[in-house]
């Protein structure tokens, strides 16, 4: 791609403010959702809204055209960070297709406007363009106005995507027919569903959020340009010269009050599904699919890496997942961008052989996945930061007044169909939640 001679030059100034309350209360309903961003976990993070500067890719090199532009800008940018902690500074928010294939843009922005919390510390970053006159008042100012309706959820309507779900399990059933044919190891399939808002009208984006961080405060709450969601899985970190990826695969159902649901036990015997889920045959191989592919991936960049020799269980609201946090000193001078590409897709989003399972995937789903499963996250102007992947997540149509959600889950020869569409109706359970949706009665 070939890169803009004029790049805007950026003017930022990041100043320590008190303790602002909820983030997600300052953002206004009024700015458009496409332009809000966010990266929260447990009441800490970014939120932010406008755009300074943007950049959109597509296909093979999305990632390495991003990262031109973002080494180009940062290099003429004036920066006056008075808080020096991760996020402050001039910051970039990004989201990628999953596909080099895929019609949906990738891209970075930067906004003008960034309120951050980490550690107990607050600041407001205000970016300007050029020879913008810098924003009047004091930054703590932004902090004195809050969002009425944060609690108010617009009125939506959801139906079948793609594949209606009552038709997901032949799809997976044609997915273990090519893994026992020897055509792929691992295969992950997604599907979608829509949701609509029932007046027409924009669907606004800080309710969502609020509601996903607060009900899954564990897990990373993002949102970029019109992508939002709230994913348990860190693709990578990169913070001070070390390295650090959560690997999460293998899946199963939390029943209601966060009681463990073991369908197939008596209730004065129960099971519980945490020492089935790490006695899985067909769980413990897909995750050790899903790690040995991280590794692979990190192993060029790092020293010191440390891969566990057994998952852990991570509870959540909704399910429990086996996971693998993975560690490593940096060597090679690479990004946290540049890692996120190097480690997209995982085996957790994709299967393995890679080329073997997305030829698969495009062949069965049928849709174009956007930028689902692909990295979403941010970076400093020193190349550290944050991506997850997106998951447990929609992406807002460009009118605004719909999206679709998704879920998907990896299938191996082991998969039972009917399990697999379970699995991802409770994966939908995420997004429905934020959106105020109820599950569908025909759904298990």
């Amino acid at each position: 791609m070939p890169l803009s001679p004029t790049l805007p030059r950026l003017r930022v100034r990041s100043a320590a403010v008190d303790a602002p309350g909820d983030l997600l209360a300052r953002v206004p309903d009024e700015v458009d959702p496409r332009e809000v961003v966010a990266w929260l976990r447990e009441g800490d993070g970014m939120v932010g809204w406008g755009t300074a500067a943007a950049v959109r890719t597509r296909g093979p090199g999305r990632f390495a055209d991003a990262e031109a532009w973002w080494d180009e800008l940062r290099a003429v940018a004036e920066v006056e960070d008075e808080v020096r902690l991760p996020g402050s500074g001039l910051v970039a928010f990004g989201s990628f297709a999953f596909s080099p294939d895929s019609s949906s843009e990738s891209g970075l922005s930067v906004p003008r406007i960034v309120i951050g919390r980490r550690d107990g510390i607050a600041w407001v970053t205000h970016v300007v363009v050029d020879d913008e006159p810098p924003p009047a008042g004091h930054p703590a100012e932004l902090l004195a106005r809050s969002n009425p309706d944060l609690g108010r959820l617009d009125p939506l309507v959801q139906s079948d995507g793609t594949v209606p779900a009552e038709e997901w399990p032949a799809v997976v059933s044609a997915a273990v027919t090519r893994i026992e044919a020897g055509d792929v190891d691992k295969v992950v399939l997604a599907r979608d569903v829509v949701v609509r808002h029932r007046d027409g009208e924009t669907v606004r984006m800080a309710p969502v959020l609020e509601r996903l961080e607060r009900r899954y405060g564990a897990t990373w709450t993002f949102a970029v340009d019109g992508l939002v969601g709230a994913t348990p899985e860190m693709l990578v970190r990169l913070q001070g010269g070390r390295a650090r990826s959560r690997v999460l695969a293998g899946t199963i159902r939390r029943g209601p009050h966060g009681i463990p649901r073991a369908p197939e036990a008596v209730p004065e015997h129960p099971v519980d599904p945490r020492l089935r889920l790490v006695s899985s045959g067909k769980d413990l191989e897909e995750h050790a699919f899903a790690v040995r592919s991280v590794t692979e991936a990190l192993a060029p960049h790092c020293v010191e890496l440390h891969v566990p020799e057994a998952p852990y269980v991570l509870e959540l609201p909704d399910v429990y997942h086996l996971a693998s946090d993975l560690t490593g000193r940096m060597v090679s001078g690479a990004t946290s961008l540049t890692l996120a590409a190097a480690l997209h897709p995982s085996a957790a989003v994709c299967g393995t052989p890679t080329a073997a399972a997305a030829a698969v995937i495009a062949e069965l789903e049928g849709m174009d996945r956007g930028r689902y499963a692909g990295p979403v996250g941010w970076l400093d102007g020193s190349g550290d930061g944050d991506w997850g992947i997106a998951l447990r997540c929609g992406e807002l149509a460009p009118d605004r007044r719909s999206m679709r959600i998704f879920a998907g889950g990896g299938i191996v020869a082991a998969s039972d169909p009917d399990a697999e569409l379970a699995e991802t109706e409770v994966k939908l359970s995420a997004m429905r939640h934020a959106l105020g949706l109820g599950q569908p009665a025909s759904i298990p």
